[in-house]
């Protein structure tokens, strides 16, 4: 055990840095992201599941968003895209397609094009806001936090009332 701050690699370009349940991530200066930790889900998005203890990159530079989770993780690209991987098991992935108890351990497009900013991926469920300033919500509603005002999952994005939300 450490008693103090360790520095990840010697890199300092670090920009966005998150911390899942079991995993960690981080977006650079430069767009990229990086992934390291436990992966026994896929939620490194490496298409594998080993474990990694250093930073390993996932494809491309043009990540803007992301939050991590218990299995999952959830990041959005300069072009207004969502992206999810790792566990889906309410549907916090947002894909209907894809069942409750599925696993990608590479990234997979949410549907949509205008999405902006990632306001929460909480236990099993997730929350975004698009760039019109609407915020959506999916996946585990055991408590009512998908603000519907009922205790429905949904594995579909679904509107909070109101159109100015903002992170």
């Amino acid at each position: 055990m450490f008693s103090s701050p360790v520095q990840v690699g010697s890199d300092t370009t670090w920009n966005k840095p998150v911390a899942g349940y079991n995993s960690r991530g981080a977006i650079k200066t430069d767009g990229t992201l990086w992934m390291w930790a436990r992966n026994h889900r896929g939620q490194l998005g490496l298409n594998d599941t080993t474990n990694r203890s250093s930073p390993v990159q996932l494809p491309g530079t043009t990540w803007s968003d992301f939050q991590g989770s218990t299995g999952g993780q959830i990041a959005v690209k300069t072009d207004g895209t969502l992206w999810a991987w790792g566990e889906n098991q309410n549907g916090e992935f947002g894909i209907p397609s894809i069942s409750h108890d599925g696993r990608r351990s590479s990234p997979v497009q949410v549907p949509g094009t205008t999405w902006s900013s990632i306001i929460s991926k909480g236990y099993r469920n997730t929350a975004a806001i698009k760039t019109d300033g609407t915020l959506w919500a999916w996946g585990q509603n055991f408590y009512g936090s998908l603000g519907q005002n009922d205790r429905t999952y949904r594995s579909s994005p679904v509107q909070v009332p109101g159109t100015t939300w903002s992170f």
